[in-house]
């Protein structure tokens, strides 16, 4: 009678299901919380009445940090330190999803719900940009720390840091219970929205306009309770979808997914599909939701020389092409990119005055009315912001177009493989996949298959 082997991990097992309902229950009452505050965020009485900022309103003085604020900071970061430690032991020794994903768990209950979502490694981004452009602004150490420490982890062990211990990719893990692949080409066009986000970001962190990493955060809201209307919207959408599409969020759009996927690419031990020789049973090849596994390409096609010389001439001339079009494309939208920042902001309003006498002085016009500063102060500060963001347009914009041109570059380029081996740029190291591979390691380190 013939023996059929289903792949590990395949199978629907009791412990699969009492995942799934952990899961269930877990998000049924989060979304439960959340309805119940947004309605009493629209119902609910008025119990204090909104400051008045237009009648004598005095700044309060800004106090030094109390030692409990200093305490929870060195907290934070051992608490990430640890984290980061035992995760990547867990993916590179024990090869255990069920371990991993329980610390992912309790890292988004520590980071997520009791930390309310700050500081984290993807804001922290804007914190370094400001800090290298701005000598008087006095980085915090838990942002350094938090920018830094999963970056060095990257270098050495792949993205364990993305695998279980950001809190935004915890919370998108438990809703995803029906992950479907996307094609490769709409993959590797999306792929290109987190490198505008990261650039944006740093441009407006840069020129003192705006943190917009933290303003257009989607589940800072959830953590923290408290999110608006819009904000609820934008991130009951990002988690509808990451039923259906794995880590959408982590995928197309977190800007320091691209620090993480550039130095995770020359990672010193990164996670293996496999502990020991790929024997190309091709169980896995389904098996990642995020289309990080790299198929065989063993069909070799030996080209000319004079093929392979017009092929390297294409991209030689494709990448600079590109970059300087971005960078001159990107420049002409400098003043519109600029119409966030309140300098150029304000200057525009005094230009342009309202006509109506109905419509009320924005706030930025109010306080220069009370300020005393001098029209033509504003027009400077604000011609001053104008050539940062014409500067940084170009910088951006010739970025984007580096981007764009070496991933159209390593379409000409084939790589041939002969195994079934985790992306090491695009991969989580969630470990997904290593429970599909019929490879095992017993605890005498001897390599056994699965029946």
């Amino acid at each position: 009678m013939e023996h059929k082997t289903l792949p590990a991990g395949n199978h629907i097992n009791r412990a699969s299901i009492r995942v799934r309902f952990v899961k269930l229950l877990f998000i049924s009452a989060l979304m439960a919380i959340l309805f119940g505050v947004q309605v009493i965020n629209v119902y609910g009485v008025q119990r204090f009445p909104k400051p008045e900022f237009e009648s004598g309103y005095t700044q309060p003085e800004t106090l030094q940090p109390s030692a409990r604020a200093e305490m929870l900071a060195f907290l934070d970061i051992f608490v990430l330190a640890a984290a980061l430690v035992l995760v990547s032991w867990l993916v590179l020794k024990k090869r255990s999803r069920n371990l991993v994903f329980l610390v992912s768990v309790l890292s988004m209950i520590y980071f997520g719900f009791y930390r309310k979502g700050c500081i984290c490694s993807i804001g922290a981004i804007q914190n370094v940009s400001l800090a290298i452009t701005d000598s008087s602004y006095v980085i915090p150490l838990t942002a350094i720390a938090f920018f830094i420490l999963p970056l060095i982890f990257t270098l050495f062990f792949g993205r364990t840091f993305c695998a279980g211990v950001c809190p935004f990719g915890a919370i998108q893990d438990l809703i995803s219970f029906k992950p479907q692949k996307l094609g490769t080409r709409l993959t590797t066009v999306m792929s290109l929205i987190p490198y505008i986000y990261l650039g944006l970001a740093v441009l407006y962190a840069a020129t003192q306009t705006d943190f917009i990493i933290c303003r257009y955060d989607p589940f800072v809201g959830i953590f923290r309770f408290d999110a608006s209307i819009g904000m609820f919207i934008f991130a009951g959408t990002f988690l509808i979808s990451g039923v259906f599409i794995a880590r959408p969020y982590c995928r197309f759009l977190c800007p320091y997914g691209v620090l993480l996927n550039w130095i995770s690419r020359f990672s010193w031990k990164h996670y293996t599909i496999t502990p020991a020789a790929c024997i190309q049973c091709r169980l896995c090849e389904d098996s990642c939701p995020y289309d990080a596994i790299d198929m065989p390409v063993t069909d070799k096609n030996p080209q000319s020389k004079s093929a392979t010389v017009r092929k390297l001439i294409v991209i030689c001339l494709l990448v600079p092409f590109f970059t300087v079009l971005g960078g001159w494309t990107v420049s002409r939208m400098h003043e519109s990119l600029a119409g966030l920042n309140k300098h150029v902001r304000l200057a525009k309003s005094l230009l342009n005055p309202s006509t109506s006498p109905d419509q009320p002085d924005t706030f930025e016009v109010s306080a220069y009315k009370t300020s005393g500063k001098p029209i033509s102060q504003v027009y400077t500060d604000a011609a001053l912001v104008l050539r940062k963001f014409y500067l940084g347009g170009w910088i951006l914009g010739c970025f984007l177009g580096f981007v764009f041109g070496i991933k159209l570059a390593n379409l000409l380029i084939t790589r041939y493989k002969t195994d079934y081996t985790p992306n090491k740029g695009a991969c989580f190291s969630c470990t997904r996949c290593g429970d599909y591979c019929p490879v095992k390691m017993n605890n005498d380190k001897k390599m056994v298959h699965e029946n």
